[in-house]
This record gives structure tokens, C-alpha cells and sequence, in this order.
């Protein structure tokens, strides 16, 4: 009729959860140092600083919007407007973070060692 369940040991509980040992809980393995690499210093991204109050930077493949946008108010201690992503044929993600109107970019590239 009624059958006790039979105790799950090794890979099967492992597997299928309802272990006897617990996992350790997991670390976020995109911090905000490794979702941004590096500021883009081309001539492009130059005319983007002067005249759309933009920043480029480089960031972590698997990085989303939200994720750069908490990034960069982090490290750099600036509002963000909006963030436009891409990714290039060398299969790095670039990311466009416009900054608010009572931030200048050209002031903040200068604060960061961008020019």
C-alpha cells in the first residue's frame, strides 16, 4: 500500500535536490568592477562625449542594462539617463550611457583619465 520513500544519497541528491548537505549560497560573479572593462577612447566615441553628453564603454557580455546603469552610478558617482547597448563583431558588448542634463561628460572623461 504506503511505501516510505527511499533516501536519495550522492549525485542523486545532489541532482535532485533534498541533499543533506547544503550548498554555500552563490556570489554574484558580475560585481561592478567586472561588468565594466574599460572606457572606448575612439574618435567616435569622442564626438559621442561632446556632443551627445555620452559615455562608450566596453562592459561584460552577459551584463544588462540595469546591471551597467548600477555600475556606472557606483563607480563613477554620476545619474544615468539611459543606456544603449550593442554587440560588436568581435563579440564584445559596447555600451552607450547617456548621462543626466546636470551632468557634463567632458568633465567626467576628464575626472576618469579618459582625455
Amino acid at each position: 500500500m504506503f511505501r516510505r520513500q527511499k533516501e536519495k544519497t550522492g549525485l542523486e541528491a545532489l541532482y535532485l535536490g533534498n541533499s543533506k548537505w547544503k550548498s554555500a549560497p552563490r556570489r554574484n560573479k558580475l560585481d561592478h568592477y567586472a561588468i565594466i572593462k574599460f572606457p572606448l577612447t575612439t574618435e567616435s566615441a569622442m564626438k559621442k562625449i561632446e556632443d551627445n553628453n555620452t559615455l562608450v564603454f566596453i562592459v561584460d557580455v552577459q551584463a544588462n542594462k540595469h546591471q551597467i546603469t548600477q555600475a556606472v552610478k557606483k563607480l563613477y558617482d554620476m545619474d544615468v539617463a539611459k543606456v544603449n547597448t550593442l554587440i560588436r563583431p568581435d563579440e564584445e558588448k559596447q555600451a552607450y550611457v547617456q548621462l543626466a542634463p546636470d551632468y557634463d561628460a567632458l568633465d567626467v572623461a576628464n575626472k576618469i583619465g579618459i582625455i
